[in-house]
């Protein structure tokens, strides 16, 4: 279908990190847009060179040059964190390079903060530049319409259950525990995600604690609760996938108060990006964990062999599974179709899709500006998916602590006397 034509060119970069799909986006952009006749553009690295008002780090591109790309993983016009609503000079360099270089029409593909970004080159350009934004992230963190997940998010789910899957036959034929620290920041869906699919022992996400506060001691009592279940039914192994995000549901205070500043620098640096977020992979929060874990067993007389290993970086740049290859096709053929409509002369959005049809959703309406922020979709604790994956995992239950009979067998492989062992751990006994 042919569209209005538009003066200008339009431009692409990509923000935040890397996701499966992104290359399907810049594809399926381009396509579209050279063959309603506009030129395009591609910024390296984000806004990385924008914000100096450098425009060398950009490359034309085509039909035959982006055909070919979108079952790749990566992004071939690289990633960045940079914030260029930082300063009034970035945002001012950022404007004045796209009018240099006719841009009129600028597709941002990444998560919550290059969202921001795009919407204040939008609304700081007053017309001049039409902005669309294509929403990415792992995490599936994002609230887009109904139950639509973000893109990247069912590739690296794929890829991370068939990881946990092999570590927990490592675990069965080694008789070890594992202790798997899946990314998510804020939300525990991609952690839910690959434990309920894998079959995990138990996962552990930030929702479960309903938004009070979390200590590291609470997160080794969980674990040794399923632990020394297991071991009640001789089975000395098992896989615990932990939701990243704990670390911000513990917090930077809490952290401080369990472990001394000597210990913390053990395990990192608490620091913060350029939009304010702690930096998650500076923190080695899964030996953190392992070290508080092994601290308890060794108290309790326990032989526990525990591994801990991060799960994250290596499913961010994977190939596309076929559903996000062809989810990045519709977003980014979507976001040219908005750029082209009258609406886009309008607001600036985010590309979405609802029940097969494109559902732009304005910046205004989607970011906090105060926050800076999307709302941030979280995993619902009291829907149907979530209590089926609480009824498989093997966590100590109410009935584990009230029942003697199943008490008493339990203490005894904590080595523990049952009513000691209830006092100590009845806190962190659920429904089931």
């Amino acid at each position: 279908m042919a569209l209005a034509p538009i003066p200008g060119r339009l431009a692409l970069l990509v923000g935040g990190g890397p996701a499966p799909g992104l290359n399907g986006v810049i594809s399926s952009v381009t396509i579209e847009a050279v063959e309603q006749g506009i030129e395009v553009i591609g910024f390296q690295d984000g806004f990385k060179w924008l914000v100096k008002g450098d425009a060398t780090h950009l490359r034309k591109l085509t039909i035959e040059e982006v055909k070919g790309i979108y079952p790749r993983g990566g992004s071939v016009l690289g990633t960045s964190r940079t914030n260029p609503a930082k300063s009034d000079e970035h945002m001012r360099n950022v404007l004045e390079t796209l009018r240099k270089l006719n841009v009129t029409m600028l597709v941002t593909i990444g998560g919550d903060d290059t969202a921001y970004s795009a919407s204040q080159v939008y609304q700081r350009a007053s017309g001049a530049v039409r902005v669309a934004h294509v929403p990415k992230t792992i995490d599936n963190d994002l609230p887009l319409p109904g139950s639509a997940p973000t893109f990247g998010y069912e590739t690296a789910r794929h890829l991370g259950v068939g990881i946990v899957r092999n570590l927990a036959e490592d675990a069965r034929t080694t008789s070890r525990w594992y202790l798997i620290v899946s990314m998510g920041r804020a939300a525990g869906h991609l952690a839910l995600g690959i434990g309920k699919a894998a079959a995990a022992t138990l996962t552990i996400i930030p929702e479960e604690f309903r938004g009070r506060p979390v200590s590291i001691d609470e997160v080794c009592d969980i674990l040794v609760g399923s632990i020394v279940k297991r071991r009640s039914a001789n089975l000395n192994y098992g896989v615990a996938v932990l939701a990243e995000g704990l670390i911000e549901a513990i917090g930077e205070k809490g952290l401080v108060t369990m472990l001394n500043d000597q210990q913390l620098g053990r395990y990192g640096n608490i620091s913060r990006d350029d939009h304010g977020h702690l930096r998650l992979g500076d923190i080695d929060f899964g030996r953190m964990m392992k070290d508080a874990l092994n601290q308890k067993l060794r108290a309790l007389g326990l032989e526990v062999t525990v591994i801990d290993k991060e799960l994250g970086y290596e499913l961010r740049c994977a190939d596309p599974i076929p559903f996000d290859a062809e989810y990045t096709r519709d977003l980014g053929y979507g976001a040219v179709q908005f750029l082209f409509s009258e609406e886009s002369a309008k607001y600036g959005a985010i590309i979405s899709l609802e029940g097969g049809h494109l559902k732009p959703l304005p910046f205004e309406t989607m970011i906090n500006p105060e926050t800076r922020r999307m709302r941030t979709r979280k995993v619902d604790v009291d829907g149907e998916s979530y209590r089926c994956a609480r009824a498989y995992m093997i966590r100590l239950e109410k009935r584990d602590v009230e029942d003697p009979a199943r008490l008493s067998r339990i203490a005894e492989a904590a080595n523990m006397a049952p009513e000691q062992f209830r006092q100590r751990f009845e806190a962190v006994a659920t429904d089931g």
